[in-house]
């Protein structure tokens, strides 16, 4: 089978592997099938490990095989043939976190694609049958892919907490932000502030449904919405999302920073008595977030803007890095 993996920084090699083994042995664990990846999404964290060659304080310390945002098709096991989304994130069900109720925050977590956790770049694969997730024939594989930046940005919503009917601003209209865009407007929010660089993504936030869409250069400051949720992962645009929300008001920060460093005015927030939270992926929300692409309360396909095949994995993070599109597939199939 074909599999791309990041050597180092902009260096993703492609070479011929030997298939996981179906039957449990080897690679693949007790409850664990194989999976024939049809579809895989280049997020901003595959940006950070192709780009830095590391992400927060986790660095590449061997060859490692990105990808976290997939489809595919049970290939073994009773569920042979189904098409699947597949979650992700392997909690261990047992730590402090997860007994809470928070597998996203698990302290023995395995992540597709980070650390010592091979990702979806790559034709087959294993993963536990518990995290593979039915797919109506609604959503496409393309689209299966985009239910996990759905996922997060669902999550987000729910940290963020926007009153029914009450307002919200966006500071970053990449994907995950414009899909937390479509959710807000299905939420009940009267209106969404959306703030982007990028000219074409200000298009594009204005066809998700958001009322005002500015250039981080016009001013954000008295808009007094309820909630900001922050997801470019700057210092500028957690600035923004400061000035944007109202004294006592909420801010969502989902970002994730070059450098593992964020920093703001510390007045801006204290005299406003903001509340900031901050996110963690998402936890347990796939079951919500295919029932939103299947019911049309989201449009997933629009927002995919380039397709590849493995072979052509190198130039499709080079495309994803320059931005100059909205999300980029990986096809391992093709």
């Amino acid at each position: 089978m074909l599999v791309a993996r990041l050597h180092g920084t902009r260096d993703i090699r492609i070479g011929e592997e030997d298939p996981p083994p179906a039957d449990g042995g080897g690679a693949a664990g007790a409850g664990e099938v194989l999976v024939r990846v049809t579809a895989v999404g280049i997020c901003g964290s595959d940006l950070h490990w192709w780009t830095e060659g590391a992400i927060g304080d986790a660095e590449l310390a061997h060859p490692l095989v990105l990808g976290h945002e997939g489809a595919g098709v049970i290939e073994s096991g009773p569920r042979a043939g189904q098409r699947v989304a597949i979650d992700p994130a392997i909690a261990c069900g047992t730590c402090r976190a997860c007994r809470d109720g928070y597998r996203n925050l698990c302290y023995r977590i395995r992540f597709s694609g980070h650390g010592d956790t091979d990702g979806m770049m790559r034709q087959v694969m294993t993963w536990p049958s518990s995290l593979l997730h039915p797919l109506p024939d609604s959503v496409s594989d393309a689209g299966g892919a985009m239910l996990e930046p759905l996922g997060v940005a669902l999550w987000a919503l729910d940290l963020g907490h926007l009153p029914f009917g009450g307002t919200a601003s966006v500071t970053g209209c990449g994907p995950i932000g414009l899909l937390l865009i479509q959710l807000l407007r299905a939420a009940g929010a009267s209106s969404v502030v959306a703030v982007e660089p990028l000219a074409h993504r200000r298009d594009a936030a204005a066809r998700c449904g958001a009322g005002l869409v500015l250039d981080p250069g016009e001013p954000a400051s008295g808009f007094g919405v309820d909630v900001a949720f922050e997801v470019a992962g700057n210092d500028d645009s957690v600035r923004i999302a400061l000035e944007s929300v109202r004294p006592g008001g909420r801010v969502v920060l989902a970002g994730i920073p070059d450098g593992d460093t964020t920093t703001f005015t510390a007045s801006l927030a204290r005299r406003k008595g903001l509340t900031i939270a901050m996110t963690r992926r998402m936890n347990d929300v796939y079951p919500r977030a295919i029932s939103l692409a299947d019911r049309g309360v989201v449009d997933l396909e629009p927002l995919v803007s380039r397709r590849a095949a493995l072979g052509e994995v190198a130039a499709a993070f080079t495309a994803a890095a320059g931005r100059s599109g909205l999300k980029v597939i990986i096809e391992p199939q093709r």
